[in-house]
């Protein structure tokens, strides 16, 4: 018992919502898209600092390589330290570049002023570049700096220093990141708070489902989830959710009308059967089982008593089968066969002038139309059934007609007496469970032919109603049904 408790409770704990994760997972993944593209943004903006620096640099050497020889060519005993000063008095370095002049084993110029020429880390640093030349890089208060060196040989050695602060560049790169940065999280935050608004939206009709769902009973199974729709009658959207929504009341409409016919059916079978039971109850607590006559006698009611009731049940059993998927058997039928077979069974039920009726008005010529899909022994059921009922209320030797006709896409079968007809007020209370309107005295039946007439043709997406025969007096009943062919359903 406790473990169960325990795997309910577990199973009823209420967890992360659908919308949590949603807008979890979208934040995410706005995040690492955000930051991934930072990260490649950073880098490729770094490279093209550095890429832009060297140019810088590279620009300075050339612009001192062509001063060289133009210099050596107008006197070809210039000096280094000649050659190095007049370039730096004919060039303006930018913001973050320092120029210096190295003659021998020290500075000899440079420009602008900057004390890190005095600074024996640089010093150190530098001195083996002024011979080999090449690049190196050193960290100062102000920033890494890198130095370029262009060797220069004459009556001295020296080369020219190109050193560059690279702080300057690096935080304007790192102020665009920032920015960036910035950006990137409000948007994270406005997309993560949209995902949430919209997961919510979407998962509305869920949560509605849920509580809907919470909400249903056994004694009321009324409850719909809300469908927006238009004027028309159209939803306003189309998308899975839409499409959830209406299935679902479609099955809770299902299970509806299951649970009410199971209702209507507990309702009528106890209704129906409460007097066969008393009766049967009370003749046998009366019966004298020592009088061999009585016993005779009492079983005799009691067996035909019996047959009632299984005749009510066996009517009650088929009236709730009719919504079932199952309730019909779909198969090739010709309307005409199908008609003289009712026909020629139907004599058996009383001695009545059975005749087959043509088909007349606009569908004249459209009785022998082919092949139907349809219940067979269902229709055969009903008209049978509609032929023991005219059977009931014409005298012998009267006239009833059975026929059929089909018309567009209707197909329409018939059962017409001579009888005393149908008041109008009748017409549809006779197709209800136990709707009765006036009966002969002889009629012992329960009032539930006519039902399983109006179920059978409902299974067939039809419908039946009694209307007043052509000519004459009497009653004509109708089953209209939607006149599918089998070659409707293979080009479906």
């Amino acid at each position: 018992m406790t473990g169960a408790g325990t795997t309910g409770d577990a199973a009823r704990r209420p967890g992360l919502s659908v919308r949590v994760r949603i807008t979890a997972l979208v934040a995410l993944l706005v995040t690492v898209a955000l930051a991934g593209a930072g990260l490649i943004v950073f880098v490729i903006e770094a490279e093209r600092v550095e890429n832009s620096t060297e140019r810088e640099v590279e620009q300075e050497l050339d612009e001192f390589v062509a001063l060289r020889d133009a210099m050596v060519a107008a006197d070809p005993d210039v000096g280094t330290r000649a050659l190095l000063t007049e370039f730096l008095r004919r060039n303006v370095p930018d913001d973050d570049e320092l120029l210096v002049a190295w003659v021998g084993d020290r500075p000899v110029a440079q420009f602008p002023a900057d004390p890190l020429v005095d600074d024996p880390a640089f010093r150190e640093a530098v001195a083996p570049l002024v011979t080999d030349g090449g690049t190196t890089y050193l960290s100062t208060p102000d920033g890494e700096v890198r130095v370029r060196s262009q060797p220069v040989t004459g009556d001295a050695d020296g080369a020219l220093l190109v050193a560059t602060y690279l702080a300057e560049d690096r935080a304007e790169l790192l102020s665009t990141m920032r920015t960036y940065a910035i950006t990137a999280g409000v948007s994270a935050l406005l997309i993560t708070l949209a995902a949430g608004w919209l997961a919510g939206r979407l998962l509305l009709p869920l949560r509605t489902l849920r509580h809907t769902a919470e909400e249903i009973s056994a004694t009321d199974l009324s409850r719909r989830i809300p469908e927006a729709t238009r004027d028309d009658g159209s939803p306003t959207r189309r998308d899975d959710v839409t499409a959830l929504t209406h299935t679902v009341n479609g099955m809770l409409d299902r299970l509806e009308a299951a649970f009410t016919g199971q209702r209507q059916f507990l309702d009528d079978a106890g209704h129906e059967l409460r007097t066969p039971l008393t009766v049967l109850r009370g003749h046998l607590e009366l019966l004298d089982p020592d009088d061999p006559v009585e016993v005779a006698e009492t079983r005799a009611l009691l067996v035909d008593e019996v047959d009632r009731m299984a005749r009510l049940v066996g009517d009650l059993i088929l009236l709730a089968k009719s919504d079932r998927p199952d309730f019909l058997a779909l198969g090739e039928s010709d309307p005409d066969d199908l008609v003289a077979t009712v026909l020629a069974k139907a004599r058996a039920l009383g001695d009545r002038s059975w005749v087959l009726d043509p088909a007349t008005g606009s569908a004249a010529g459209s009785a022998a139309a082919g092949p139907l899909l349809l219940d067979e022994q269902r229709i055969t059921q009903a008209l049978l059934q509609l032929a023991d009922n005219a059977v009931k209320h014409t005298a012998p030797g009267a006239e009833i007609g059975i026929g059929t006709a089909v018309s567009g896409g209707t197909v329409r079968y018939w059962v017409r007496d001579t009888g005393r007809g149908v008041p109008d007020a009748d017409r549809d209370r006779i197709f209800e469970r136990f709707g009765r309107s006036r009966v002969p005295d002889q009629d012992e039946g329960f009032g539930l032919g006519l039902s399983i007439v109006a179920a059978i043709a409902a299974a067939h997406g039809g419908r039946a109603f009694v209307t007043d025969p052509p000519s004459g007096p009497g009653a004509c009943f109708v089953l209209a049904l939607p006149a599918v062919r089998p070659l409707d359903t293979l080009e479906v």
